[in-house]
């Protein structure tokens, strides 16, 4: 693939790792039917390391053979969603590759399956952790939920803490391109200096919400022992969000996934959870 750029420079690419497996099957489905929405490129990653060989073995195939799966893959793509499409073959460590070749190309967005079954190379579970906290651009995790209408819905939770401003860019962005609600979920606080906090966050998305013609609505959790988790994704399920919007925590080590955060990441109910990295937030030239 030609082209390639400095980080600093985005282009309108949507990178999709595959091991040609059922739940990268479908995260590739979800970022075709995203590129085309956004008139984006999708690119389809192979990282070639130890388990890719072993395939290859008990295949009895080569890396010709390789190629033209991915080739065959791309065209049916392009023809199926009528997108540009291309792919990537690298050969190294699977995590860090990942994170250094959205870079190289100046990816805008990485999408991730989980769950399902799962490919030779185990592209799910924790390593989809590993590969979240190893990129700087937006990730989206994805189940086995398909992705028809776009993002209709769009949930918003908010902390204490202040990075959660920083998903106003995407989550202004995505509205836009989409028509869509976001759907701002404050967590409660018993704690008046702690909710005060938290409601002056609110307020200042919300202003920036109206500045842009940005639709919202907005509800406090419950207090129900604390499980904020469980209650984002029970209004989500009731609100048929298509999209939960999250950061990723840069201060902790194995940031967001130790929290509550994990519980959304990996829902039983299959939505699409947007992972956003506060490094380049602001760097939206194609907002």
């Amino acid at each position: 693939m030609e082209n390639e750029k400095n980080k600093t420079n985005r282009n309108n690419i949507i990178l999709v790792p595959t091991d040609f497996s059922e739940v990268c099957e479908n995260a590739t489905h979800h970022g075709a039917d995203l590129a085309r929405y956004l008139n984006f490129q999708l690119v389809m990653l192979h990282v070639v390391n130890k388990d890719t060989k072993e395939y290859l073995k008990k295949q009895d195939m080569t890396m010709d053979n390789l190629k033209e799966k991915l080739s065959e893959l791309v065209n049916r793509f392009k023809a199926e969603y009528t997108i540009d499409a291309d792919y990537l073959i690298k050969e190294g460590n699977i995590i860090s590759l990942i994170g250094e070749t959205a870079d190289e190309i100046g990816a805008n967005l990485l999408i991730l399956g989980t769950h399902g079954k799962t490919g030779f190379q185990r592209l799910t579970g924790s390593y989809a952790v590993k590969v979240v906290t190893n990129v700087e651009i937006p990730t989206i995790i994805v189940q086995k939920r398909s992705f028809p209408n776009g993002y209709k819905n769009i949930v918003f939770p908010v902390t204490v803490s202040t990075k959660d401003r920083q998903k106003v860019n995407w989550a202004t962005y995505m509205a836009k391109t989409f028509n869509s609600t976001i759907h701002i979920f404050p967590k409660y606080e018993s704690d008046k200096f702690t909710k005060s906090k938290i409601m002056a966050i609110v307020k200042q998305i919300k202003a920036i919400f109206v500045q842009n013609n940005v639709g919202y609505v907005d509800r406090v959790s419950d207090d129900d022992g604390g499980n904020y988790a469980k209650q984002l994704i029970d209004y989500a399920v009731v609100n048929e969000a298509d999209l939960i919007m999250i950061m990723n925590n840069t201060d902790s080590l194995l940031p967001l996934f130790d929290t509550w955060a994990e519980q959304i990441i990996f829902n039983s109910s299959q939505i699409p959870v947007i992972v956003i990295n506060p490094v380049n937030v602001k760097n939206l030239s194609w907002h």
